[in-house]
């Protein structure tokens, strides 16, 4: 029984800390007594907290608020370049690498071109000699870091540290738990449509959402679910591989072995390839298309009706399986400023179950960032901030 209460009071005094650091993280500066007030968790408790977070640099006294009577209470502010994390999110061409304060401000980013076949054991050696360049041209100390989050296309299995397969990578079985060694932080491994879900809910749009689906466009398709604030992973924690769901019978192969996968007519890859077909051209970047777009160019126009047709398929598809209070459109695709209400007339055209009343289409406030920032936040809610809640 002894046992029991001291676990017991491990736990509470683990929760009450990060309560705490999680409330001055949202509102910056806070007195004791808002703290006391607004977690119902008592003065001393919350002084004893405050004294600890003080010695480990993570907040800091800042004079004193103004008082209606007595001694002025003194101005607790959460200090965001006090630890760092890093993100790094994998794509098919590059890896982007980003340094993030507590803030999930970016400190420093850059990235390596990676083409084609992944040697997983070069690169990370490569992050690790550009962790310390970062570190170094920061002058950053690495005790300072709280760790790397790696955001990940395929599916994830974050508990065993496992990217179980990423096709479109044409890599799987890959234990990130072995590289902890190599790169001297503690590592974490998500999704990297559900590490921008979990940013989008932490830092963007979605801060007051419930449920929602977070679609990530970007050579493939992922998609993160939130079910009344859960990230729903699953059994086994497969959820949300929307891309790969088939729209087309006897469609298009696919890298994961099936036909016909929605990615392959609705990811960012699928509309330059559908372009560049029109066009008869070998290659053109996306910005190059979407300028062709703005001047109307009518073979871009083509593309474009034809990829909006796929993506808004996709779409009512999870709509008619979710029922979410809203989809949120994330990656590059979301930045050309006519794509939501050309995306809602075709999601919602002829459609007998909703309209655009019941659901809301929204496009990623953090864009292209979202998964990277997402990575960021993995061990900064690992040590400080409560739980993710996972189903």
């Amino acid at each position: 029984m002894i046992k029991i209460d001291i676990v017991d009071q491990e736990i509470i005094k683990d929760s009450n800390r990060k309560k705490i650091v999680q409330l001055l993280y949202k509102k910056k500066e806070l007195t004791k007594q808002d703290i006391s007030k607004e977690l119902e968790i008592s003065i001393p408790t919350v002084t004893s907290n405050i004294n600890a977070l003080i010695k480990e640099g993570i907040v800091e006294e800042a004079g004193m608020a103004e008082s209606t009577g007595g001694r002025k209470p003194i101005i607790i502010r959460f200090l965001p370049n006090s630890r760092y994390a890093f993100g790094v999110d994998f794509s098919l061409e590059i890896i982007r690498i980003a340094l993030t304060n507590l803030n999930s401000e970016i400190i420093y980013e850059t990235s390596m071109d990676i083409k084609g076949f992944y040697n997983i054991d070069e690169a990370i050696r490569k992050i690790e000699m550009e962790i310390k360049h970062i570190l170094n041209e920061k002058k950053i100390s690495i005790d300072k870091v709280l760790g790397i989050g790696f955001s990940l296309p395929g599916t994830v299995n974050e508990e065993d540290m496992v990217l179980e397969m990423a096709p479109n990578l044409k890599i799987k079985n890959i234990v990130f738990k072995e590289f902890t060694d190599i790169l001297k932080l503690p590592v974490y491994i998500e999704n990297e449509a559900n590490a921008a879900a979990f940013a989008e809910l932490t830092l963007g749009i979605a801060k007051e959402m419930r449920n929602l689906a977070y679609i990530s466009i970007t050579e493939g398709i992922g998609t993160g679910i939130v079910i009344q604030d859960y990230l729903y992973k699953g059994k086994n924690k497969r959820a949300g591989e929307f891309g790969h769901m088939t729209i087309v019978a006897d469609g298009k192969p696919c890298n994961c072995g099936k036909k016909g996968c929605w990615e392959l007519y609705a990811s960012d890859r699928a509309l330059i390839e559908g372009y560049c077909s029109r066009a008869n051209q070998k290659k053109v970047s996306l910005k190059d298309f979407f300028y062709k777009l703005k001047c109307e160019d009518p073979i871009a126009k083509e593309a474009w009706e034809s990829y909006l047709d796929y993506l808004a398929i996709g779409i009512q598809n999870i709509i008619l399986l979710l029922d979410p209070h809203y989809v949120v459109i994330g990656g590059k695709i979301g930045q050309y400023p006519g794509i939501l209400e050309s995306l809602k007339e075709k999601v919602f055209i002829q459609n007998t179950f909703y309209n655009e009343n019941d659901i809301k289409i929204l496009i990623s406030t953090l864009k292209e960032n979202a998964s990277i920032l997402g990575a960021a936040l993995l061990p900064m809610q690992k040590l400080f901030f409560i739980k993710r809640k996972i189903i």
